[in-house]
């Protein structure tokens, strides 16, 4: 693992703010939205589509807390964007929205660097007033677009009505979800250096931390990673891709399912993990599973280290919780199995108690379960003299 702590100059101009909002093209919207509301505690914040006069693509919005997701499908058949990313990747992330501060020197500056604009500075507008936008091409087909509501007082984007409550919903659990606190992007093989260069070139962004084959590896499957961030260090975008071994990782598996890079998985922090992930699961939500094993061999180790989990150990246990920890601090994570067929996109919900490296605890799951898992016995063993 290496960490960076010359985060280069600081921009002269332009700030990116936060995470605005993930774009999702679905094959229907309605229904994605419908899930993440009733599985993920979501609420539907905004409508757009027939009714509103958009006759070309219906889009849901969800919210909760400082997350917001837009689901997008289109109305006709021979709609050639959007269904050609549909045909190609199947239900994914399109777009990853930025807030920005001075959206011009920004979109300037990435247009100098040699950034593909997909769209210029354009202007939406209603009775809350006026939000400002601009989209350029990252990685495989994915964009990002950089977002000034500084002078918007709606609920999300002009042009979005506020949907009648479901009341169907009621009656379940909050699940605590709190702000976006990473998205993961897969490459293909060997082309990791080139999107990390491209974040470092066109947004400014530098490297924050990093992980090769050699670090973490069996002789089964690999992973190389570079996490790249805005300057404050807010806005994270790990950048995976595989490494060689006698069975495919999940990353190279992802790049096939989606056909080429795009988003693997989104990180939602909250503030009290074991409650989130306790009132998801009585939502119907499905995570991964961990061996009992990983737990009692994490407690022997725990016994000489100067980090307390000061959460109760049975409880994470049962509810498949992963520990992660240093000598600072540690963080608890777990995900989601695939949200949809493909095994592509899934979600991980994260807590950091003074902990801030994105992905320590490895980003791919596969890896997570067994390479720690592995280290952690070996050193066990070693340490007993088994």
């Amino acid at each position: 693992m290496t960490s960076y702590t010359d985060k280069g100059p600081k921009p002269k101009f332009g700030k990116f703010l936060s995470f605005d909002h993930l774009t999702f093209y679905v094959g229907n919207a309605k229904q994605a939205a419908s899930f993440y509301t009733t599985r993920f505690g979501f609420t539907h914040v905004g409508y757009r589509g027939l009714e509103t006069g958009h006759r070309r693509l219906a889009k849901h919005a969800v919210k909760q807390n400082r997350i917001i997701f837009v689901f997008v499908s289109a109305y006709n058949p021979d709609d050639a964007e959007h269904g050609e990313h549909l045909v190609k990747h199947g239900d994914g992330v399109k777009d990853v929205a930025f807030e920005v501060e001075d959206l011009e020197a920004i979109f300037k500056y990435a247009k100098e660097r040699g950034a593909e604009v997909v769209r210029e500075i354009w202007e939406e507008k209603d009775d809350y007033g006026v939000v400002r936008f601009a989209t350029i091409k990252t990685y495989g087909d994915t964009t990002h677009t950089f977002v000034d509501r500084t002078k918007y007082n709606g609920k999300f984007l002009p042009g979005f009505i506020t949907p009648a409550p479901d009341n169907l919903l009621k009656g379940l659990p909050p699940t605590k979800l709190d702000f976006i606190d990473h998205v993961v992007g897969n490459q293909p093989d060997l082309q990791m250096e080139s999107v990390a260069a491209w974040y470092e070139r066109v947004l400014q962004f530098h490297r924050f931390w990093s992980v090769d084959d050699s670090q973490i590896h069996t002789d089964y499957s690999a992973l190389r990673s570079i996490v790249m961030a805005n300057y404050e260090e807010n806005v994270k975008m790990p950048i995976n891709e595989p490494a060689k071994g006698k069975k495919k990782s999940q990353i190279q598996e992802y790049v096939e399912y989606y056909g080429g890079a795009g988003v693997q998985h989104i990180a939602l922090n909250s503030s009290d993990i074991i409650t989130a992930v306790r009132n998801l699961r009585a939502r119907g939500l499905e995570f991964l599973t961990i061996p009992s094993s990983y737990y009692d061999i994490l407690e022997e180790n725990l016994k000489s280290s100067r980090t307390k989990i000061k959460e109760d150990m049975q409880l994470l246990k049962e509810l498949n919780i992963l520990i992660d920890y240093d000598e600072n601090g540690y963080l608890l994570q777990i995900f989601t199995k695939n949200l949809q067929d493909r095994p592509t996109l899934f979600i991980e919900v994260i807590q950091r108690h003074n902990h801030n490296v994105s992905i320590k605890v490895f980003m791919c799951f596969e890896l997570h379960t067994y390479i720690k898992l592995l280290y952690l016995i070996i050193k066990h063993i070693i340490s007993n003299n088994i």
